[in-house]
């Protein structure tokens, strides 16, 4: 085993990858099946951040767990298994929101709908699509859970995580369907915007990340809530950043098309500050043209650059950035006052720059 300190991301993806062959291969003979687990495997190794298992990581070893042996292969296992929570969470993602693309490439759903599409099958391809994509997710939550399970851990450290990865499970679960709820309803409030990065985002990107890899090392309750005071803060200041390139990121580097955000009608703090700022300053040409974008499957480039003028006119883009700002700052002072090792606090301030500072 290679040291994860170096390069916790490919130490993960080779967790990732082993899994993968030995989960699959009692499945392998059954037909089409092998195509939409091959279809998972590429959705998963091909690209990706690698944040949770990377703040899971350095939380552990922060907490005193060590880097190598077989007293780690365990925990790596474990902390690897979030990335198919995360393929769960991402595949299902894009189908409610009818994203054609991510990474650059056709989302599961549209992958499999062309499929259908080409090879003259019976019934309707988009239907087909939606189908394989829940499947495909579903198969990505249920090995999620097998990876973790499996992990060669004690028992007794293995139950010690198990709570803080299934108030994970719920928690993202939670928040996707706030974001829907909110889109649904039309609840352009800050206050709702927020509740749904509080949990879609923050909890389950950076708090349970962190609080499961000091678990697992035995860390104490007080390091645990001070890690959920670091992660909240940073988990939505990485949020609100991701919120920005949803309207303003390049295309080329998101590997989204720009504006789909706007398109499908997502209540962010940026669009409901928006609003909200448009309003109380009676600037209606702005608060038309935000209103407008939201939720325009249609959405026109100048309809796109008009939204986000109108963004920058009221002064939501800086109060947004101002936000990141000072979540940032919270964040780190947080940080400072955690028992965590040096080494690990210094790898966590890189990751916290990283995630709120990002260009895609």
């Amino acid at each position: 085993m290679t040291d994860p300190d170096a390069n916790i991301a490919m130490a993960v993806e080779r967790q990732l990858a082993a899994f993968l062959d030995r989960a699959t291969e009692p499945v392998r003979d059954i037909g089409p099946f092998a195509e939409a687990l091959d279809a998972l495997a590429r959705f998963v190794l091909d690209g990706g951040k690698r944040l949770r298992p990377t703040f899971a990581w350095w939380a552990w070893r922060g907490a005193g767990g060590p880097a190598t042996g077989d007293d780690a292969r365990g925990p790596l296992q474990a902390v690897s298994a979030l990335e198919l929570l995360q393929a769960c969470a991402l595949i299902h993602d894009d189908l409610m929101d009818a994203s054609d693309s991510r990474r650059g490439a056709a989302t599961v759903h549209v992958a499999f709908a062309k499929q259908h599409a080409e090879r003259g099958w019976h019934g309707d391809p988009e239907r087909f699509g939606l189908a394989a994509s829940v499947l495909i997710g579903d198969v990505a939550l249920a090995w999620a859970d097998d990876m973790y399970a499996t992990a060669p851990l004690p028992a007794r450290s293995l139950a010690v995580g198990r709570p803080i990865w299934q108030a994970m499970r719920t928690e993202v679960l939670a928040g996707q369907y706030l974001d829907v709820h909110t889109q649904a309803v039309g609840d352009s409030s800050p206050e709702a915007a927020l509740r749904v990065n509080e949990l879609k985002t923050a909890a389950y990107t950076v708090v349970r990340p962190l609080q499961l890899g000091a678990a697992l090392a035995g860390a104490d309750e007080a390091l645990l809530t001070a890690l959920r005071r670091f992660g909240h803060d940073i988990g939505v200041a990485f949020q609100l950043r991701d919120d920005l390139l949803g309207v303003f990121g390049d295309p080329a580097v998101t590997g989204k098309p720009a504006g789909d955000d706007l398109r499908e009608g997502k209540r962010t703090l940026l669009v409901a500050l928006g609003l909200e700022r448009a309003r109380e300053s009676g600037r209606s040409v702005e608060e038309r043209a935000i209103a407008t974008a939201v939720g325009e499957p249609l959405l026109s480039d100048t309809q796109l650059d008009a939204a986000r003028d109108a963004l920058r006119a009221v002064g939501a883009v800086d109060a947004v950035e101002q936000r990141i700002a000072e979540l940032t700052g919270t964040a780190l002072a947080a940080l400072r006052e955690t028992s965590l090792t040096e080494r690990a606090r210094d790898e966590l301030v890189k990751l916290a720059h990283a995630a709120t500072n990002r260009t895609a």
